[in-house]
């Protein structure tokens, strides 16, 4: 019979065990793959837990525990880094080397837009070092997408660094792709930098949230003059910011290749996910000449937490059922397709040209009457994708049409009244080319620049001709023999020749503006948040920044404000700026020429050689968001995206007809005080942007008389009609007669010129005679 006392110890011996094991759950939950975590008790664990920070001077070690003499590392210049081969198209995405038998694979990811995936082995290394077959791994993982430091979804306050070396390269600026102030050493700079350059150094990212950790994506620092990045480094991750944990590579720590230059993002995958909240960079090595400076995005999926309140008010979704993907050019045509056999009736497709690769530049219709110009009804123009690698505006031109379709079929009244009353183009992709380089690496890993350029290396956004030289060289002069009109100005005779620096697609795109009488029109672009109005080039030719406004600058910024004030981000003052520009000043608005001189831009050549007035659109920081992100861009821009379509309907409109009621092709269209004349367009019709107020306006045509009217705009929506009808002058009434009975009209003028002629003749031969 076993006694109280061997009962009493035996029961001891068991709380002993229970509490020796509840020691280490924090350490074995570690070791656990991820699907077998209790994420909320690891949260409720750490909830209390503070930031810490180590005093800068002391010396610091980024591991929680100090290793014991026999453990200690060697000297870094001794230690080898994990070796890894180079993906195809120099995304250099790191996989473990074949001959180390320990080091767990990584799957592959081809496209930044799609995550990658991988059927793990079931004889494989689990997370605490033991070989052994489990069921539990032999399923698939994807990977997560970016957190959003380049999207600035991962505020200032959740980037914190060991040392900086100033201000303007703190860990507020170590987000992907960011970009330097045009004055380096400022308080904009290219990157995060440590304040000294040893392996002691770190950059932490607070994910404020449980996170299943997959991936780090790095840069170097964006500089003209330094070269500054990291070529490897360690990765660690923490639940409360004290305790560290090395991603290990088998036994040891696992040494991640960086970068080997300074702007191609180079993308590492963890070799199994990790759940945590905090994310840690060690480097490890870094360029020889240059010091520890990065720029990251970290890949990760947020868990849920409907207990988390913070988390579930912030997060954006959407009531659209549209394709939220990114089209390559084949998806984009099938998208098309959809969109018109879904509404034939509103809808058509057509091309205005081709590619340097041959890639035809597709354009949607959405009109009441497809195909035709409706006399009295403006048109109005989207494009996008002048820069290849600047693919949200592709996106939401895709969306829209979408969007538009299913409302229109919906009965929504204000969709109907828009389609109605308006002819809408779409074009969605002015360079293919380049989109399909940037499409090919992916979201994340096309850097700043892959795909900008068309084929042929040419910006398509400054490839226009440069109309404001002439203009403004006219105006300049005391005495010109013919002065420059102040509208239509006609395309210089060098830039139509076959050895022009000229992109086939630009051609394409003038061909386009100039057969339709489009009135107002927006270029999507994006690496900014802002609309910028032109004029785009400055008129003093020493200043790289001044404000140039147009004569109908009253009107440009009524439409920027008109986009910017309707969407969701940009007039926030409490917004970050994307990169060194704030356009808070202004309400997100900016003159393009006192933000940086552009000669030949597409908004300059719109408004000097047509009637349309063209605005710059720049609908985010991030060039290419991932998929994940389409839904919440799409609520951030599809308001301003409608309201500015139907600023189109605003100022006067009308009729310019003779007396027998036939519209005058080609009329000029004054407003008094305002030095920009328009047109009217082939039926006599003719629409003039303008602001509530009253004017005095003045049709005129070659061989009419001049008519002048006072015209007043109110606030309500919709053009004001102003019509005019003009006579013949005498003279062209003298013409009109004479060419009918197939005489040639006498010219007074040239009559007496002869009768000149005759009598300097005759004055010659009488002193020749003397």
């Amino acid at each position: 019979m076993t006694s109280f006392v061997e009962k009493a110890s035996f029961a001891q011996l068991c709380l002993t065990l229970c509490a020796f094991d509840l020691t280490l759950l924090g350490d074995i939950t570690w070791a656990l793959p991820m699907e077998e975590q209790d994420y909320y008790l690891q949260e409720i664990i750490n909830r209390d837990h503070y930031y810490s920070f180590p005093d800068p001077e002391e010396e610091y070690s980024p591991f929680t525990e100090q290793p014991r003499e026999e453990e200690t590392e060697p000297p870094l210049e001794t230690e080898e880094p994990q070796r890894f081969k180079l993906g195809k198209k120099e995304l250099k995405m790191k996989k473990a080397n074949k001959k180390d038998k320990s080091t767990l694979e990584t799957p592959p990811v081809k496209n930044g837009n799609k995550k990658g995936e991988k059927n793990r082995k079931s004889n494989e290394r689990t997370p605490d070092g033991d070989y052994e077959r489990r069921s539990t791994y032999e399923e698939s993982w994807e990977s997560c997408p970016p957190l959003g430091l380049e999207t600035l979804k991962i505020t200032d306050f959740q980037l914190h660094a060991s040392t900086v070396k100033r201000y303007g390269l703190g860990a507020h600026r170590a987000r992907l792709n960011i970009q330097a102030g045009v004055n380096e050493n400022d308080f904009y700079d290219g990157a995060w930098c440590a304040g000294r350059n040893d392996p002691y150094q770190w950059i932490e990212v607070d994910a404020r949230r449980l996170t299943k950790f997959t991936g780090v994506i790095t840069q170097g620092r964006n500089s003209l003059w330094l070269s500054d990045w990291v070529t490897s480094y360690k990765v660690m991750v923490s639940n409360d910011s004290h305790a560290w944990i090395t991603v290990k590579n088998g036994s040891g720590d696992m040494i991640f290749e960086g970068n080997s230059e300074k702007e191609i993002p180079v993308l590492n995958e963890l070799p199994v996910p990790l759940v945590a909240r905090y994310i840690r960079i060690n480097p490890r090595t870094w360029y020889e000449d240059g010091s520890i400076c990065m720029r990251l995005e970290i890949l990760g999926c947020p868990l849920p937490d409907p207990n988390n309140y913070y988390h579930r008010r912030n997060e954006m979704t959407t009531t659209d059922n549209l394709d939220f993907k990114h089209h390559n050019y084949k998806e984009m045509r099938q998208l098309m397709k959809v969109v018109n056999e879904m509404c034939p009736n509103i809808t058509r497709i057509y091309n205005i040209g081709k590619s340097h690769q041959g890639l035809k530049l597709y354009a949607v219709e959405i009109s009441d009457n497809p195909g035709e110009h409706e006399v009295g009804e403006p048109e109005f123009r989207y494009m996008a994708g002048a820069h290849g690698n600047e693919v949200l505006g592709r996106e939401l031109l895709l969306l829209l049409m979408q969007f538009m379709c299913q409302e229109y079929l919906a009965g929504n009244p204000r969709i109907v009244r828009l389609i109605k009353d308006t002819r809408i183009h779409l074009l969605p992709s002015i360079n293919p080319d380049g989109y399909e380089k940037a499409y090919e690496v992916g979201s994340e890993l096309g850097g700043w620049s892959l795909g900008r350029w068309t084929q042929d290396g040419i910006d398509i956004n400054n490839n226009f001709p440069d109309l404001n030289t002439l203009l403004w060289e006219s105006e300049d002069r005391k005495r010109v023999m013919r002065k420059v009109p102040n509208h239509h100005i006609p395309i210089p005779e060098w830039y139509l020749s076959e050895n022009a620096t000229v992109a086939v697609e630009t051609r394409a795109v003038i061909a386009w503006m100039e057969k339709n009488p489009f009135v107002l029109g927006g270029n999507l672009q994006g690496g900014e948040l802002v609309v910028a109005y032109p004029y785009d080039m400055v008129r003093s030719t020493w200043k790289t920044q001044e404000h140039t406004p147009t004569p109908d600058d009253h009107v440009f910024r009524w439409l920027a404000y008109s986009y910017a004030s309707t969407h969701r981000l940009m007039t926030d003052a409490r917004r970050r700026v994307c990169h060194t520009e704030d356009f808070q000043k202004e309400d997100g608005t900016v003159n393009g020429a006192s933000w940086h001189t552009v000669a030949g831009s597409i908004n300059d050549f719109s408004y000097l050689h047509t009637n349309c007035f063209e605005l710059s659109i720049y609908v985010g920081c991030d060039k290419y968001p991932h998929e994940s992100e389409l839904p919440e861009e799409w609520e951030n821009n599809r308001e301003s995206l409608i309201v500015f379509m139907e600023q189109v309907h605003r100022g006067i409109k009308g009729m310019v007809r003779d007396l027998h009621g036939k519209g005058i092709p080609n009329a000029i269209i004054s407003v008094e005080g305002v030095n920009h004349d328009i047109r009217t367009a082939s039926d006599g019709d003719y629409w003039r942007l303008l602001n509530p107020g009253e004017y005095v306006v003045t049709a005129k045509a070659e061989g009419y008389t001049a008519a002048t009217k006072n015209c007043a705009v109110g606030y309500d929506m919709g053009a004001t009609r102003c019509d005019f009808t003009i006579s013949k002058t005498n003279l062209a009434r003298i013409k009109e007669i004479m060419e009918k009975f197939g005489k040639q009209p006498i010219s007074l003028s040239l009559r007496r010129n002869r009768q000149r002629a005759r009598q300097r003749r005759q004055q010659y031969r009488q002193l020749s005679t003397v």
